[in-house]
């Protein structure tokens, strides 16, 4: 029996299609610290990891040390402000090319190059350089929280449009959108964005800094860093309610610490999923528990590809398809009166 059930897991086919990139198996390492290093991510991939996302470059990043270089210098002529921001610039991404390059020099998984950004600024034109360095393709992450109270849902919204565009028209490379989940209409949002037939894959969804207040010090902290394994009940729920809805690739992000997180996902209609959390808690050798375990429940349940499951529990598949609805607990669940 122990032959029978290597011979199986040797012929299984873990591979899938995300981004139009072939990747081994669904499971992708996000973008973090983890990947922030070429021997870093010459170790995921050692240990399996199918792709990577390299640590995001910030906006924010790239404008303020920019800024600060023009702010800290005197000129004798104006040319000289122009040329110090705009070497400030070119300096921000400069180690972000390079390890681009050094990385697809050393691996042979997708490196996929991520920035962090809420507007249509200057720094789009880096993505043409990102492509040119060699990334396979790039993750925007666009991280809204609609905290303005003067700024309405749509003018919100409409940035992930304009971002969208303002990339496309510059690099040729596939494009992800790792958004946000806030949202009136989500699934109507999502359903619009893949409508523009420029986002290559959606990545669902983004992990907030979440604050916190400490009561002796009176100062606003950091609550935790690192997400649960509970955290992947949001994620789950709208993948389930997307995945036949909309032409387009989906990733899973938050809450994937084990292979019955990465199973959940692929049923749910994931076509790959992210995780960091667990990595960090368990070491980058804990990529080949959750390939491991995905392996040995394929072959229980006699499934020899991802394609034979993905989907099988997502919205329009399930048995009680509106447990994915239901936002109350019913009375006997929630068993308070």
């Amino acid at each position: 029996m122990r032959n029978k059930i290597e011979i199986d897991i040797h012929i299984m086919d873990l591979s899938v299609k995300y981004l139009g990139l072939t990747l081994k198996n669904p499971v992708i390492v996000g973008s973090s610290g983890l990947t922030n290093s070429v021997e870093k991510i010459k170790e995921l991939e050692k240990h399996g990891a199918a792709a990577v996302v390299l640590k995001s470059l910030f906006e924010e990043q790239i404008l303020f040390q920019a800024d600060n270089a023009h702010a800290n210098n005197d000129y004798d002529y104006p040319e000289a402000a122009d040329y110090i921001k705009a070497y400030a610039k070119d300096s921000a991404i400069a180690d972000y090319l390079s390890l681009i390059k050094d990385a697809k020099k050393e691996v042979n998984i997708p490196v996929i190059a991520s920035i962090n950004c809420v507007t249509t600024g200057e720094w789009v034109s880096f993505a043409k350089k990102f492509e040119e360095a060699g990334a396979d393709a790039i993750e925007l992450n666009i991280s809204l929280l609609p905290s303005n109270i003067e700024v309405d849902s749509a003018t919100n919204e409409k940035k992930y449009f304009d971002i969208i565009d303002a990339v496309k028209k510059t690099v040729n490379i596939p494009v992800a959108l790792k958004m946000s989940h806030f949202s009136a209409g989500l699934s109507n949002l999502i359903q619009k964005l893949s409508w523009t037939k420029q986002i290559d894959a959606f990545v669902l969804f983004n992990r907030y800094y979440n604050p916190d207040i400490d009561i002796n010090t009176l100062k606003i902290t950091s609550s935790g860093v690192f997400s649960t394994p509970e955290d992947i009940s949001q994620s789950l729920r709208w993948v389930a309610i997307l995945a036949d809805k909309i032409k387009v690739d989906i990733a899973a992000s938050t809450g994937v610490h084990d292979a019955d997180g990465v199973i959940k996902q692929l049923l749910a209609g994931a076509g790959a999923v992210q995780v960091v959390s667990t990595l960090y808690k368990h070491g980058a050798s804990h990529l080949e528990t959750l390939i491991k375990g995905l392996e040995e429940w394929m072959t229980k349940n006699n499934y020899k590809s991802i394609e034979d499951f993905k989907g099988k529990v997502n919205y329009e598949s399930a048995d009680n398809a509106v447990a994915f609805d239901r936002v109350q607990f019913m009375k006997y669940f929630g068993g308070i009166e």
